[in-house]
């Protein structure tokens, strides 16, 4: 009996909660239908608005947290300290995310920079303060970021105060604190930190002066590149100028297909065509375009094959190398004859070298002397040693050519015909660009870069007169120059191009056309 009527009582405690339950949600239901029917819209967003924060709070709470600690110095594999990259990295990062408008408090310092002309300018840099703090979303998950400071872990001496960051230094150190759900610490180590480290690198790319090299010996020296020209301004047509943008996007976002083909990631191009039609500045464009350094290469001034190699060395990776009017050069990088280099250096009559058979014999091949009859050149190096085409073959795509990665290899030239077919074969010159004479809508591009327009009433005569006559963007360039107004400019483009159209007329046919006048 004692068990029955426990059981009899748990029923109706089951039978009573559930009527309660029942009753809630009768409750419930009916507080909705009139709540719907009274509340206006604005006030039943809130309610809803409220809740979904209330549950989402009560649902944080219930989470684990994790906390990375990244500290701006850490312990060197001696006694001393180093620098942590990662706080660099992420300082760098998050300068690039805080939004003055939104915190309450920031750090605010100056760094050195210089413009595009290359003035000495400052530069903003925001970061945070300690006991400061801001919110990263990535990938739909939230990076909690704080600046605290914490004593050294330091050997005991007095830290030195790193510039543009916060506090007077002392024996502080400051420490970014990553906070985060537990259930993303793997995404936050494999994913996130990552993600910071390269928008780090891309931050100092962007901001950093590109440098315009030039070598002497086997050293590189270093100046920075102002140069302007963008692919908006390059006088060319718009249909190759696309495809060499489209390219080179295509190169520089392929790092992992170059690996997994088993390739160096390098890429060739070809720049022929005849003087003025603005090959230079076609590679300035390249260089700004990608943001890489450029490399000049002047091969007089390189008398070993080893040199080239040393040059390669020094070069850094995301980079673009220049060998200009390299016609110039071909017959100093001739193969096939080694004894007509040789007969060179002892005064030998014969002082070409002949493009015929294609041998693999490494002919060595002297710098430019001003006397044939001298045994050394200039520099002081003997007539016979030198630059060979199979050394810078090998410059090219031997396997010193792995030495960095990201790069182009840029040949221009005003005969392309007299350069040797190796160095024209694809996997070295990968795409050719000629670069011709001034057409219509380089024309265009031009007149819209000088004088802001994009219609004359000169246009249609010289349109046809360039499709007529052979003229150079730089020769057009020069005309547009010499006057502010565009119609004074344009109508001494007429008269050049109506010259021009006079001298192509053969002789004869100018007598026969002023016999005719007369």
């Amino acid at each position: 009996m004692e068990h029955s009527g426990v059981g009899g009582q748990a029923v109706d405690a089951y039978r009573k909660a559930l009527a309660t339950a029942a009753s809630a949600a009768a409750y419930a239901v009916m507080a909705r239908g009139v709540a719907r029917e009274l509340l206006p819209p604005e006030l039943r967003a809130a309610a809803r608005w409220a809740s979904s924060a209330l549950l989402a709070r009560l649902g944080r709470i219930k989470k684990e947290r994790r906390t990375l600690v990244v500290r701006s110095q850490q312990a060197a594999a001696g006694a001393g300290r180093e620098e942590n990259l990662l706080f660099d990295a992420a300082r760098a990062y998050l300068a690039s995310r805080l939004d003055p408008r939104a915190m309450r408090r920031l750090g605010l310092t100056l760094a050195r920079a210089k413009d595009d002309d290359g003035r000495a300018t400052w530069r903003k840099v925001l970061f945070l303060e300690p006991g400061d703090s801001t919110v990263d979303v990535f990938d739909g998950v939230r990076f909690h970021w704080a600046c605290v400071e914490a004593p050294s872990g330091g050997g005991g001496g007095k830290k030195k105060a790193r510039r543009g960051e916060p506090g007077t230094g002392g024996d502080r150190d400051f420490v970014l604190e990553l906070s985060f759900d537990a259930e993303h610490t793997e995404f936050a180590m494999d994913q996130y930190v990552p993600f910071v480290m390269e928008a780090a690198e891309e931050v100092e790319e962007r901001d950093r002066a590109l440098k315009i090299c030039m070598n002497e010996g086997r050293t590189w020296y270093r100046v920075n590149h102002h140069h302007p020209a963008t692919f908006d301004t390059l006088a060319m047509d718009p249909d190759l100028k696309r495809r060499i943008v489209d390219d080179l996007d295509l190169f520089a976002g392929r790092r992992d297909h170059y690996r997994r083909i088993g390739k160096a990631w390098k890429r060739g191009y070809l720049l022929y065509g005849p003087p003025g039609t603005g090959k230079s500045s076609l590679v300035a464009a390249m260089a700004n375009h990608l943001r890489y350094d450029l490399y000049d290469l002047d091969l007089s001034h390189v008398h070993l094959n080893t040199s080239l190699q040393w040059l390669l060395v020094g070069m850094s990776s995301r980079s673009i190398l220049v060998i200009e009017d390299i016609d110039c050069c071909s017959d100093a990088m001739s193969r096939e004859d080694g004894k007509a280099a040789a007969r060179a250096g002892d005064g030998g009559a014969d002082d070409e070298i002949g493009n015929g058979a294609a041998s693999d014999s490494d002919a060595p091949l002297p710098p430019p002397a001003k006397s044939k009859s001298k045994s050394k050149n200039d520099q002081g190096f003997p007539a016979s040693e030198g630059v060979t085409l199979s050394g810078l073959l090998n410059f090219i795509d031997g396997l010193w050519s792995t030495s960095g990665e990201e790069r182009i290899i840029v040949f221009t030239t005003n005969y392309k015909e007299r350069l040797d077919p190796a160095l024209l074969r694809p996997g070295r010159m990968d795409m050719h660009i000629y670069m011709g004479y001034c057409g219509w809508d380089a024309f265009k591009t031009l007149a819209r870069n000088y004088f802001l327009i994009d219609d004359h009433a000169l246009f249609p005569e010289i349109q046809a007169l360039l499709a007529e006559v052979e003229v150079t963007p730089a020769e057009v360039s020069e005309m547009l120059l010499r006057s502010d107004d565009a119609d004074v400019a344009l109508r001494g483009l007429k008269e050049l191009l109506e010259e021009k159209k006079q001298e192509a007329v053969p002789e004869g046919k100018q007598g026969e056309e002023g016999a005719g006048k007369a």
